[in-house]
């Protein structure tokens, strides 16, 4: 059985249709990365899958468990409560494009803050999953500061502890690296290598294409709302099918900057 597993997802915003039946799914352990045109449903894919968007039709399941709905005695299924459904989110860490730091609180207590809310931890068991986690992301040493005092390469990084400290079955990447300068980009793309080193279920957007390639394990494309096509990295983009996908990739390849944003691992 799939870890995640996304069915026949739409979404739309009054009159716009934004995705149009978007089907895939992610294994335990797997590595997924979703690139495509900006404009083509991806951020609104994975906010959807977890549920900050409700998906106008479809299903989301995590572990075999419907996201976002409870099954109804007698069968069809209903809303989750705010509750129960920030509960089903912390199973699937999301860093954002921007970082969302609480600015007045310290880096260890905006780690710390949604085990203690929602996982019940108490205040010592919290700042020590928060030290751990802010270990693993290399910010050990910035415990104490507070986000106005870090570069954006280390907010983003704080975001990735924070949704690691959940202990989560997966983490959804949306675009993390697109609002940091080019020099920070490298930091950022090393803790996600690091972490798909380590064996986390990971569901990237991005637009990195020399991560995506040296990464993932499955590539989907989407553009217009819909899946184009899917395949592992050296397919994709060793000898795509369509030509969409074709022309995608090489304007990609070809921009300004696109070469220096893969892990240093690649640059070296």
């Amino acid at each position: 059985m799939p870890l995640l597993r996304v069915n026949d997802l739409h979404k739309s915003f009054g009159a716009l249709e934004v995705l149009k039946g978007v089907s895939f799914e992610v294994s335990h352990r797997e590595k997924v990365a979703i690139i495509g045109p900006s404009g083509s449903g991806k951020s609104t894919c994975l906010r959807s899958i977890n549920y900050l968007e409700r998906p106008s039709r479809g299903s989301i399941e995590l572990a075999g468990v419907r996201v976002g709905q409870l099954p109804r005695r007698g069968g069809g299924y209903k809303d989750m409560s705010d509750y129960e459904l920030a509960r089903q989110r912390s199973q699937m860490g999301m860093v954002f494009q921007l970082f969302h730091l609480w600015p007045h609180l310290s880096v260890r207590d905006n780690v710390a803050l949604q085990p203690r809310k929602v996982g019940g931890l108490s205040k010592s068991d919290a700042y020590a999953l928060a030290d751990e986690v802010l270990g693993k992301v290399h910010l050990s040493a910035k415990a104490d500061e507070y986000p106005d005092r870090l570069s954006g390469g280390q907010q983003q990084r704080v975001a990735i502890a924070r949704a690691l400290a959940m202990q989560p079955r997966a983490m959804l990447f949306d675009e993390a690296t697109s609002a940091l300068d080019p020099e920070t980009v490298g930091e950022v793309l090393n803790v996600m290598q690091q972490l798909a080193r380590e064996g986390m279920t990971m569901l990237v957007v991005t637009h990195e294409m020399a991560f995506a390639r040296s990464v993932a394990d499955w590539v989907v494309v989407m553009e217009n709302g819909q899946v184009l096509e899917e395949g592992t990295p050296a397919r994709i983009f060793g000898a795509p099918r369509l030509p969409r996908t074709a022309e995608f990739l090489k304007r990609v390849e070809h921009a300004p900057g696109h070469a220096a944003h893969g892990p240093e691992e690649e640059r070296r």
